[in-house]
C-alpha cells in the first residue's frame, strides 16, 4: 500500500533563498550588525516563510543561475540609466515628455514569471506595469516618455521577457 504524496505547508514553506533575502533585508533597512538584529534576522528569515507558506504557492526553480544573474546585472543597468533618463526629462525646461501605453504580449504562461516581469517593469524608472491582461495575453505598461509603442514593447520582450523564459520555463 503506497502513502499519497502530500506537501505540508511546513515542507512547501523551505524556501532557503527567501529565507536568505528576508534576513538580509531585515539587516540592510536595520544598518546594524548587533547580535538582536542578526538574531531577529535569522527569526524573520525562519518564520516568515513557514508562516506565510499557505499564501506563496509553489516556489520557482531557476533553471540557470548564471542567465538569472545576468537578468539582474541588465535590470539594475537599466533602472541605473532609467533614472538619469527622467531625471533630465523631469529637470529640463524645454523636454516634453510624451506618455503612452504600451501593449506588451505575453509570451510567459507561468503566473510567478508574469509577476516579476511586472515587477521589473514598474522598478524601472518611466514605466509602470498597469496590469496584466490574462485573457488578452498581455501586460499593459505606462511609458513617460514613448514615442514608439512597438520598439518599447520588443524591448521589454528582448531584455526581459524572453531571459525570464529562459530561466523560469
Amino acid at each position: 500500500m503506497t502513502m499519497p504524496t502530500h506537501t505540508s505547508t511546513w515542507q512547501r514553506a523551505r524556501r532557503p533563498v527567501l529565507s536568505v533575502l528576508l534576513a538580509l533585508a531585515w539587516l540592510t533597512l536595520q544598518q546594524s550588525l548587533d547580535l538582536g538584529n542578526v538574531l531577529t534576522a535569522c527569526v524573520l528569515g525562519w518564520g516568515l516563510p513557514r508562516l506565510l507558506g499557505g499564501f506563496l504557492g509553489p516556489a520557482a526553480h531557476p533553471r540557470s543561475f548564471a542567465r538569472a544573474l545576468r537578468l539582474g546585472f541588465t535590470v539594475l543597468w537599466d533602472i541605473i540609466v532609467s533614472n538619469i533618463t527622467v531625471a533630465r526629462l523631469v529637470l529640463s525646461p524645454r523636454s516634453v515628455p510624451h506618455p503612452a501605453w504600451v501593449k506588451v504580449p505575453l509570451t510567459l504562461t507561468q503566473p510567478t514569471a508574469q509577476a516579476l516581469l511586472a515587477s521589473i517593469i514598474t522598478m524601472t524608472p518611466g514605466t509602470v506595469s498597469a496590469i496584466v491582461d490574462e485573457e488578452g495575453a498581455c501586460i499593459w505598461v505606462h511609458a513617460l516618455d514613448c514615442d514608439d509603442p512597438a520598439a518599447v514593447a520588443t524591448d521589454i520582450d528582448r531584455r526581459y521577457q524572453q531571459p525570464l523564459m529562459e530561466i523560469l520555463g
